[in-house]
């Protein structure tokens, strides 16, 4: 690998690795796609395939206040 790529590689890396801890502990899930599903990381540590309640926000046009997905 021509060493442009990996000092790339390694910054993007230690990027995405700040932006998770920042999300951790602002309490905002982190979000991953793994073999082709949708999960949340939650600020605990937790995994789930469901939508944390906290990223629905209410549209005028569902009566519940959640979107449909």
């Amino acid at each position: 690998m021509p060493e442009i790529v990996e000092k790339m590689t390694r910054i993007c890396n230690t990027a995405v690795h700040a932006a998770q801890e920042e999300n951790r502990r602002k309490g905002i899930p982190n979000v991953y796609v793994l073999n082709g599903t949708i999960v949340w990381q939650l600020p605990d540590g937790s995994v789930t395939t469901k939508r944390p309640d906290a990223l629905l926000a209410p549209t005028p046009n569902d009566a519940a206040g959640r979107p449909s997905i």
